[in-house]
């Protein structure tokens, strides 16, 4: 298992900050996804520090040792993109490059959008460079919004109320690694396995150990999943704050890299990234389900290295 440096606890102005960091030369921030932690960043924090590079991955807002707000409006792109602004004063440095995965990936597009004098570059895991769905969007392909997750989510106190029950079971039945899917998400006509967690038919060989899931499973247990959630729940809010994320071109080195078997996010949605990135390689990882970091870490890690090499050394 690779060794996780301790958090360190930076004050921001209406919460803290819990941030990992190893190493030295260009930063590199890592911004997870849901439910995850900073901790789902370990094989490529420490291939990063060993590779020349000054990784730096925090438990986000509403995550883990990370302070979590109780409004809603608190985890909109403009608080989640300026915790990572603050992130960087607090640590001295000028620009850095963001790295993404699922949730984090739209805050890392999200910020040569709206900080692009602090962008060196962005890495998309999974996660591509596309417009936000609305709410609107969402409901016209699914009518019962208990069949999708992000509709689930949108009333208060509903998914954390079940979530919060047996937090180790999030991971024991998602955290899996991938299979060849038959179908996608949207194609199965239930989307929300969150609701019905104890029923699921495990799909896919464990990806955690015991000890790993332990450590999801604190973090969760002390953040709960109010913060989290609400992520979701500010789509629209988004949409609305940053109309120009997935439309407007960038100009400054992308990298995307998808995986096979990711029924969430299919590398076929990021087939129209090459019209809106000046500047952009593209990779899928074969034989890969969503959790990439995790589930094909020297992989993914060599891709990332071979890119932040070849562009930031």
């Amino acid at each position: 298992m690779p060794t996780f440096p301790p958090g360190r606890l930076f004050e921001l102005p209406d919460q803290s900050l819990c941030v990992h960091e190893d190493g030295t030369g260009p930063a590199v921030v890592l911004c997870h996804g849901f439910p995850e932690l900073a901790y789902s960043w370990r094989h490529q924090l420490n291939a990063l520090a060993r590779g020349g590079f000054r990784a730096i991955a925090p438990d986000q807002r509403g995550y883990g040792e990370s302070g979590a707000p109780r409004t809603v409006e608190a985890y909109d792109l403009a608080h989640l993109t300026g915790d990572l602004v603050f992130l960087l004063d607090a640590l001295e440095i000028e620009r850095a490059v963001f790295a993404g995965h699922d949730w984090g990936g739209f805050v890392a597009w999200a910020m040569p959008l709206l900080y692009p004098e602090r962008c060196l570059g962005v890495i998309g895991v999974n996660t591509p460079y596309v417009p936000f769905p609305t709410t609107d969007l969402l409901r016209a392909a699914f009518p019962d919004p208990e069949k999708l997750y992000i509709l689930w989510f949108q009333e208060p106190g509903i998914a954390e109320s079940v979530l919060e029950r047996e937090p180790r079971l999030v991971f024991e039945k998602l955290m899996r690694r991938g299979t060849p899917p038959a179908e996608s998400l949207v194609e199965t006509g239930d989307a929300n396995p969150f609701r019905r967690l104890a029923e699921l038919e495990d799909l896919g060989e464990p990806l955690l150990s015991e000890e790993e899931i332990e450590i999801y499973a604190r973090g969760f247990e002390k953040s709960g999943f109010f913060g989290p959630v609400s992520w979701y729940r500010n789509i629209d809010r988004n949409k609305e704050l940053v109309p120009e994320i997935g439309v407007r071109k960038l100009d400054l080195p992308c990298l995307q890299i998808g995986a096979a078997w990711d029924r969430a996010l299919p590398p076929e949605l990021a087939s129209g990234m090459p019209a809106l990135c000046s500047d952009l390689e593209m990779h899928t990882i074969e034989a890969c389900g969503h959790w990439t970091q995790q589930e094909k870490p020297e992989e993914l890690s060599g891709l990332m290295l071979d890119w932040l090499r070849r562009r930031f050394s």
